[in-house]
Order: structure tokens, then sequence, then C-alpha cells
């Protein structure tokens, strides 16, 4: 998982509203204090002085700075002197003021995430137990006040003027004859076309990070889940966050003899989390043992009075939602944030995204994997096989032995730090570029899940965040810390290698969640396991398949779930839990209940992502289908050299990054194609 709720408050990342008509507005937005007259006046006198060619982005400057322009900013004469001073015509002056705004930007951008990363330490890093003042610091945010700040001192109202903002349809019309320069003053042009209150800002932080912090201390003790009978299933000591954590323990019991129970007694854990009957007392606390069958609570052999967790989990849900939606009114156009989440952050419209989703998840070809998945299992499938990892090369090795492995290999995170540049060196980077892109990356032990952050300026680290257990990093960890190192490479690259820093970073998160499954899928060889199965090309069809599959699923609740809370803004915490756990009923019986034979099942709510990271979750699967094709554009090519090729390309629209770098925009026909040539030889 990529961090980026850190930087949610900086106005490069708080996008705003374009010129498309909202489709419910559930706030009433500010009225405009400069007129239309005003604004029609103003337009005309710069055009007669700087000339029709400068017309355009006249008309786009003016009107898009006068709707910001408050009361406190000067009166309507002050709004048109301003205009007809700061306008820039000549093309070598309009460049000269770009480079110096976006020169600036990196230092204010790169230092106010640098010290929200040090500030976080002592709760995202493992270490001394946290106090009241380290969650302060962690959700204070330096940054709440800069745009506040930037738009006092007109240095926001400049770059506006200059340098508009347009809607995704013109930088998708107008954007396949930009050069890279003007592409640059686009991304320029989305730095500032919102004016949220710095103590929104602040509010919005406060929310983002407590429900961080809740998660990263949700901890379930293994070793003291028992059944009726006493009996206890996992290795003394285990302790797993929800729900990757979970999940993992659940997906490397496949292929085991006596992996059937444990995975079933991880998804009544799971349940008992989703619907809050979880005993609170048992959360991150190794005091007491639990039969998550029965929900009974023992200590010494004996039962003791438990009561569940006050529906917490959703409390986190809606303390975020209230401080987005506070937010709401500062972005005329586009009104919620799932609209500013697909057509401002994602740049796909959310009905596109869905649709996308729709057309994988009923095609033929999802049931009759899932007839292969059963018999290879040999049983009917249950719910929790939407994780099922058979298909992986992995999947017929001892996972016992791989934590050996990498135990050895890795007792602390300095010592994966210090393999990096080897790592890189067998994905095909030469000596020198491994060294240089190994050097800007710091991986320090996650208090959680762990987390990638890049920089945001030259010379500062991006973090690899990644959880060690006591005696080193077992597999399921070098495994997700390899997805975090492959979203630092991301990071690195696009900060140093890409020729504006307007341009820095990927589309959406979906491309560089594409890349850390490139680096995932590749965890295996780089401890020098290889996988001969002739094969392995069609099982990683039939994985990538039934991965995509099943994260649409949790999307797409993640995306209902958001619709509801608009239409139900007061609901309480329980109220929400309801609806979450029906919706997630709904969609598994509209997409799942046809292929598992069960309805009502609630597991596509257990993803803490929907917690602590809104709308994050619609990311991955994009990011699934982006993976699928840029690994079967780069077959047979270097791979290091095309990954230095494609992500130098910056932060196109997704459709544009995706022709210039594959050739194809983004679509589910190369995967369904591959698993009908996959199941045509896996029987």
């Amino acid at each position: 998982m990529r961090k980026k709720l850190l930087f949610l408050a900086l106005p490069l990342i708080m996008l705003a509203a374009g010129c498309n008509k909202p489709t419910g507005s559930v706030m009433e937005t500010k009225p405009a204090f400069i007129s239309q007259s005003a604004v029609d006046k103003v337009v005309k006198q710069l055009t007669d002085s700087c000339g029709e060619a400068s017309k355009a982005r006249i008309e786009k400057g003016v009107k898009q700075v006068a709707s910001l322009w408050e009361k406190q900013d000067g009166e309507t004469e002050v709004f048109a002197a301003f205009c007809q001073a700061q306008f820039i015509g000549d093309t070598s002056k309009l460049d000269v003021l770009f480079n110096k705004l976006q020169r600036s930007f990196e230092v204010l951008y790169g230092n106010y995430n640098k010290m929200s990363m040090d500030l976080r330490v002592p709760v995202d890093l493992s270490g001394a137990e946290l106090t009241p003042i380290d969650e302060m610091f962690a959700s204070f945010s330096p940054s709440s006040h800069l745009t506040d700040d930037l738009f006092a001192n007109k240095i926001a109202f400049i770059a506006m003027l200059n340098f508009p903002f347009y809607t995704l349809t013109e930088k998708t019309d107008m954007g396949k004859s930009w050069n890279r320069r003007e592409w640059a003053y686009a991304r320029m042009g989305d730095a500032f076309t919102s004016r949220v209150p710095a103590a929104l800002n602040q509010q919005v932080s406060d929310a983002l990070s407590k429900a961080d912090m809740y998660i990263s201390e949700y901890n379930i003790m293994m070793d003291k889940l028992v059944d009726a009978s006493g009996k206890t299933y996992f290795p003394q000591g285990m302790k797993l966050i929800t729900h990757w954590g979970l999940r993992d323990e659940l997906k490397s019991h496949y292929g085991q003899a006596d992996g059937l129970p444990k995975q079933q007694m991880v998804y009544t854990v799971m349940k008992r989390i989703i619907d809050q009957s979880i005993p609170e007392m048992i959360i991150n606390n190794a005091e007491y043992q639990w039969n998550p069958a029965d929900n009974k609570v023992l200590k010494d052999g004996k039962e003791v009075k438990s009561t569940p967790e006050p529906d917490r989990r959703y409390e986190m849900l809606l303390n975020n939602f209230k401080a987005i939606h506070a937010t709401d009114a500062y972005y005329p156009a586009l009104p919620t944030y799932s609209q500013r989440s697909f057509e401002l952050n994602m740049e796909i419209p959310e009905q596109d995204v869905e649709k996308l989703f729709i057309s994988l998840m009923t095609s033929p070809e999802i049931k009759q994997v899932a007839a292969l998945i059963g018999k290879r299992l040999g049983r009917n499938l249950e719910p929790f096989d939407i994780w099922y990892d058979g298909f992986k090369a992995r999947s017929g090795l001892n996972e016992d032995d791989l934590t050996a492995k990498t135990q050895r290999l890795y007792p602390t995170p300095t010592a994966f730090e210090q393999d990096m540049p080897n790592m890189l060196r067998k994905l095909g980077w030469s000596a020198e570029r491994a060294s240089f892109i190994a050097s800007k990356i710091q991986v320090d032990p996650a208090r959680g899940s762990g987390h990638a952050a890049g920089a945001y300026m030259k010379g500062d680290k991006a973090r690899l965040r990644t959880r060690m257990a006591d005696k080193g990093m077992n597999y399921k960890g070098y495994n997700i810390a390899v997805h975090e190192f492959g979203h630092n490479v991301e990071q690195t690259v696009d900060l140093y290698n890409i020729d504006y820093y307007m341009l820095q970073g990927v589309p959406n998160t979906s491309f560089t969640e594409a890349l850390a499954f490139l680096f995932q899928k590749r965890d295996l060889s780089l401890l020098g396991i290889n996988d001969n199965n002739p094969d392995k090309e069609h099982l990683a069809s039939l994985d990538a398949i039934w991965s995509a599959y099943e994260i649409m699923g949790v999307s797409m609740l993640d995306m209902q779930v958001w619709r509801w809370l608009y239409a139900n803004p007061n609901a309480s915490p329980a109220e929400l839990k309801g609806a979450v756990i029906r919706i997630a009923k709904e969609v598994w019986n509209t997409y799942y209940a046809p292929v598992f034979g069960r309805k009502d099942e609630p597991i596509l709510a257990i993803y803490s992502h929907m917690i602590d990271n809104p709308l994050y979750l619609p990311n991955y699967p994009v990011g699934h289908l982006i993976d699928f094709q840029i690994d079967g554009f780069i077959k047979g090519k270097n791979f290091a050299s095309e990954v230095d090729r494609i992500y130098t390309l910056g932060r196109l629209t997704p459709q544009a990054w995706m022709q210039d770098a594959v050739g194809t925009p983004i679509s589910i026909a190369p995967m369904l194609k591959a698993v009908d040539e996959a199941l045509s030889v896996i029987k």
C-alpha cells in the first residue's frame, strides 16, 4: 500500500473542481464574490492588450481566479488590477514563472512531507509504547495552513491565472497534441483549484491519522485462539494485524493437510471483526484465550466475562467521512469525495471504473476458473477461497522453509536495505543505477502492516516501512516488503528522472500499485528460487484474474458504502455497520454467490483500507489490469530498462500514459484472452 493520507492536505494533492456539472450536490457551495460582468470586463481588457493568441488562457485563468477570490482578497477593482498586473502573455517570461513556481513547490511540498513523516515515526515504527502526545503529533498536519497562506499572499492566484486548470475531458482531448512542457503547464493548473480552510484540512488529517493508528494497533494473538476442546492451531507468539496478516495467514495454508480448519478459524475471526462481536479485551492482548466460534474468552482455562468492541471500526470510517464531507462546499463542481476520487485523483470516471469491474466479474471465465479451483481443492468452494493462492509458484513450497531463508537473509530492516542494490541488479539494473535507486530508499520496522511513502523533493528519501517478526523478516513480511519496494522504486524513478517536477509521479495510485505487483510476483526469483514449471505463465494468468475478481468486489463495496454515507450523512456507527454488512452481502450475492454457491457472506467488509484510506481500494484492481498489460508488453525485454522508460512518463492522464507505455488503453481484454488460453491447457 502506498501511503498517501499524510499528504492529503497539500494543494497539489487536494485537486478540485473543473467545468463538469455536478450530478447532485449535497451541500450549498459558496457564492461567488466576483461578478460575471467583472470577469468579462477583465477578460476583454487582457485580450485587447495581449492578443487573441492568449484569449483561451485568459478566459480560463481569469474565470478560475474569480471563482476562488473572496472579500478578504480585495474588492472588485483589486481583483481587476491584480489580473492586469500578473497575467503574463510573453511565452519566455511565462516559462521563467513556471520554473520558479515548480522549484518553490518542490521545496514546500518536499519539506512539509518530510516533517509529516518524521512526526509520525513513533506511531508508524515499532518501538516504545505509544503515548497520547505521540498520537497528537502524528495527527498534526504541518501543511494545513499552506493553502490559506498561498492564497493570502496571492501566489496561488498567480499560478491559477497563468496556468489554468483543465478538466479531465479537456486533458483527454487536448493532451493528444501536448508536448511535455504543455503537460507540465497543465499539471501546474491542478495545484490550486480549491480553497479549503486550514481548520478543515487539519480535521481531515486528524481523522485519517486516528483511523490509521486504530488499524495499526489492531492485532490478533493467533496462539491464543482455541477451539471448543481448547486446542490451539497457530505457533506461539504469532501476532497478526487485520486484515492483511489474517488474510496472508489464511492464504498460506492452501495445500497443507491441516490447512482447512485453520482457514475456517481465521474466517470466523474476520466475521467477528466485521460485525463487531469480537471481544474488545482480546484485541492486541495476549492475556486471554479466545474461541471465535462460540465467542468465549478464557483465562487459565476458565471463562471470563467479556464485552464486544463498541462499533469502533465503523466510528473510524464515519469520522473520516464527516471530516472529508465538511470540505465539500469548497469543490463546487464536484461536491462529493467520490466524484473527486475518480474524476480528479484517479482521472477515470467512477461509472467507467464500475463498468470495467462488472465486465470482468460477470465474465464466463470467472466461473470456469472457480470450477478449476474447486477441482484442485477437491471440495466445494468456501467464501474465503476468494484468496485462493494455489496458482502462485510458491504454492508448492513449504512456507516454513521460505521463512527460514528470509529470516536468515533479513534479520533486521537494515539487512533488507543493504540488499536492495543486489535485488535491483537481479532485475536488470546496472550496478551503478541500482546503487543510485537504492540509496534513495530508507527501510524501517513498521508498527502496523507496513507501507511505502515517497519523497517529494530531491535529497529526501522514500520510506519502506515493513513489519518485522521477532526473529527477522518472515516470508509473508518479505513478500509485502518486495511489494512496497516496487512502490519505492517508482517513487524514486519518477522524482529523480522525470523532466519536470510538476509531472513527477504517476497518473494515479493504480499505476504505482501496478509496479508494486510487478515486483511482488518476482519475490521468489529475488530469493534465487526459480520456477521451472512449463505452465507458469498460464498459472500466472489464472492467478491474475482471480486476484482481480476478489479485489473488484471489495472495491465495489467501498464505492457503494461512500454513496450510502452521502445519502445518510447523519448516520450512527451502528447504522453504518448495518449498512456496510448489508451492502457487502448484496455485492456478494450479485457477483460471488452464483460462483461460490453460498449467499449472504460478509467477507468483503474485512478490508482495513476501507477504514483508514478512503476510496483507495479501487486503485488495486485497476492496478492489476495495468500490471497485466505492462507485464505482457515487457515480456522478452529488459525489465529494468522498460521500467525506467515507462515510469518516467510521469503524470499524464491514465489512458495517455498507457498508450505511450504499452500502446493500448486500460482493458480487461488481454487478461481474458490469456485466461482462455490458460484454461485450454490447465485441467
